[in-house]
């Protein structure tokens, strides 16, 4: 069964109101660091994978994209979306990524922010990813730095007596599966693969590594999140980009 925490009402409520306020990990460092990696939007047909409320969405519209597609497992994000963030080049469809079947339809971008490690099947995602790019279009995705996900109890900082955060304690890299962690609510599933595994999958599938960013804060992310200095302790996220050589 496929995990749909987005649509649990204590998680959504929580989750909503953090993005609301701005001052989030996604803004400082995650979402700079994905949009960095784009070529050009100009004209590009879009498909974004877990499109959450479709501000991504709205951005690659603004931003020179002819069409975007945005799917989303969750009722409540697609409904926002729809609300917050409408046009008329943008179609959003609520479906889990892996149910996802588009016949005759091809993307010059397909993107995803932070959907992967909720996805079990990492080998069939990229398959199916490969089969929906044009000749040369960019797959860019983000997901949890795998050090992050690595040990089973995800709670990777070791602390003093006074909670200061001494050193980050990594373990569990090299087994790969399920983790659970209390997010909100408890039982919120992910699934820790190595860097290796990120990217050799998508050269075993024809795609061409051109990316690899382990990001830190915008300068304005330290102003307003003093603890995102801890970015430079251990990365949060990784972002991948890789090109379609067929």
């Amino acid at each position: 069964m496929k995990q749909n925490i987005y649509d649990d009402p204590k998680f959504f409520k929580e989750y909503s109101a953090l993005r609301e306020s701005g001052i989030t990990y996604n803004d400082f460092v995650e979402q700079p660091a994905i949009k960095s990696a784009i070529s050009n939007l100009d004209g590009k047909s879009v498909l974004d994978l877990g499109c959450g409320t479709g501000e991504f969405a709205k951005y690659c519209i603004e931003n020179g994209a002819s069409k975007v597609l945005g799917v989303d497992i969750s009722a409540n994000m697609i409904e926002k979306a729809k609300k917050e963030n409408a046009h008329n080049n943008i179609d959003y469809i609520c479906i889990s990524i892996e149910d996802l079947e588009l016949e005759n339809q091809k993307f010059d971008l397909v993107i995803s922010s932070l959907a992967v490690h909720y996805v079990e099947d990492y080998a069939n995602l990229i398959k199916k990813v490969r089969n929906l790019l044009t000749k040369n279009g960019e797959f860019i995705f983000s997901t949890e730095h795998p050090i992050v996900t690595a040990k089973k109890e995800m709670n990777g900082w070791v602390k003093d007596v006074d909670g200061n955060k001494l050193h980050w304690s990594l373990d569990n890299y090299q087994e790969e599966g399920k983790r659970e962690q209390h997010w909100y609510i408890d039982g919120v599933i992910k699934y820790h693969r190595t860097i290796s595994t990120l990217v050799n999958t998508l050269i075993e599938n024809g795609l061409v590594l051109e990316k690899i960013i382990e990001p830190q804060s915008i300068p304005v992310g330290l102003q307003k999140m003093p603890k995102l200095v801890n970015e430079k302790r251990r990365p949060s996220f990784i972002v991948i980009k890789s090109r379609n050589s067929f």
